[in-house]
């Protein structure tokens, strides 16, 4: 997320750091280099201009200029400005004053809409909210088929109706939810590949039919500015009152984040960070501004671990290193509590200082899938006691993996390191420990 506007103001902030004074020209040399790097992330020309203006405004202040530690200073003022670019604060969702409240979900065609709405029941069902799904989206072909499978697979109601007037099925489908308690209704709504009139009038029928609590406007994180005019097009006929970006966990630049908080002026709520149901956040203005500079999120780091992990597993394996008595199966059920909390890549960049050391780095994701492959291959008994793999039983294990013998040698070396480790880590007293790490 972010990784090459991320590297680009990395370099900018070192570059400064390594001066010896901040003067107006280091401040101006610097703010070039921003301003090159947030066009080349396809950030809105004038939003570019604004942020820049006051960034440069604040940074050639006494302030900055007297300060012992004038380079730390600036990027406090980037961050700052970054957080007040991206909306100050968590926007949190409206609700209707009699229930059910309706989540109106529009936006172009390919934007990821429909998966969205099925994130976002997920998202209220794990708050123990009873939410519905309607397929008002009548014009894309298999469209309410996607949306079936996907309530299904989260346990949600959907609800399809007879009609071919979108207006009439969600109007319908309220009927439905109010006479047997469902409460958020999320309407997933037709988009097109672009912007029309007969798209935009559609949708003012429904708002007008439905009277939604919330507009939710769907942006694809990677389109970049192209995000940004579809918005404008959209808030001029729908007034929506939330934004959320999409697949940004792929090669985002970061402009649609950057821009549209500005250009529409209305709050960004949500943003998916995965394909998987489960990955949809809460957008934390001053957490993204942290992983754009690098920072980190622990935060949202401990939120994904406390919302996945067993804690009832975690207990019995804290006892078992305690013991040094960890074997095959422990680790692949600690590789399976892994997976859950999304990919390796993103779980580094929220550590702090990490993104900055991963940069050139390329985390093979497919190492945990072919561990993960080779444990399951092997039978229950082999798992509690991995010094049985001989020769024969390597071979068949790697034939039912699809791998090598290699891979599981290789595999098995990796666990006897840490079995190593770990027994030296429970003969070692704290004072030993940073030893035994060779530190």
């Amino acid at each position: 997320m972010f990784d090459d506007l991320t590297s680009k103001l990395d370099r900018v902030f070192r570059n400064l750091r390594g001066v010896g004074k901040i003067s107006e020209s280091n401040i101006r040399d610097a703010m070039a280099d921003v301003r090159r790097a947030l066009l080349e992330a396809d950030v809105n020309l004038q939003v570019s201009r604004d942020f820049l203006a006051r960034v440069e405004e604040k940074a050639l202040g006494q302030e900055v200029m007297k300060s012992l530690q004038p380079a730390q200073l600036f990027v406090k003022i980037v961050h700052d400005e970054l957080v007040a670019l991206l909306g100050e604060k968590e926007a949190r969702m409206g609700t209707a004053k009699k229930p059910p409240t309706v989540i109106m979900v529009v936006g172009l065609q390919g934007s990821g809409k429909t998966t969205f709405c099925a994130k976002l029941a997920r998202h209220f069902k794990a708050k123990g909210r009873r939410p519905l799904l309607i397929a008002a989206d009548l014009q894309r072909p298999a469209a309410q088929d996607q949306l079936q499978v996907l309530g299904e697979s989260i346990g949600v109601n959907v609800f399809r109706g007879e009609s071919k007037n979108p207006v009439e099925v969600c109007e319908a489908g309220l009927r439905h939810a109010r006479k047997i308690s469902l409460d958020p209704v999320i309407l997933d709504t037709a988009g097109r590949l672009h912007v029309d009139d007969e798209l935009m009038n559609e949708l003012d029928r429904v708002r007008k039919g439905t009277e939604p609590a919330e507009i939710l406007f769907v942006a694809d994180g990677m389109t970049g500015q192209d995000a940004v005019n579809s918005a404008k097009a959209f808030f001029e006929r729908l007034s929506f009152s939330g934004v959320v970006l999409t697949k940004m966990d792929g090669d985002t630049r970061g402009g649609a984040a950057l821009s549209i908080r500005a250009v529409t002026d209305v709050p960004i709520k949500f943003m998916s960070v995965g394909e998987k149901l489960d990955q949809l956040e809460p957008f934390h203005p001053d957490r993204v501004a942290g992983r754009i500079l690098g920072r980190g999120d622990i935060v949202t780091l401990v939120e994904r671990a406390q919302a996945t992990l067993d804690e009832t597993k975690a207990a019995e394996l804290e006892a078992k290193l305690r013991k040094a008595d960890f074997n095959l199966q422990d680790f692949l059920d600690q590789l399976k509590q892994l997976k859950k909390m999304g990919s390796l890549t993103d779980l580094l960049g929220m550590i702090p200082g990490m993104g900055a050391r991963m940069k050139n780095v390329q985390v093979d994701e497919r190492a945990l899938k072919h561990t993960e492959a080779l444990i399951l291959s092997m039978t229950p008994f082999e798992r509690e006691r991995p010094q049985v793999l001989n020769a024969s039983r390597r071979k068949r294990i790697a034939a039912g993996a699809g791998l090598s013998v290699q891979h599981v040698n290789r595999m098995i070396q990796q666990y006897d390191q840490m079995v190593t480790m770990m027994k030296q880590l429970r003969k070692a007293g704290p004072g030993q420990v940073k030893r035994v790490f060779g530190r």
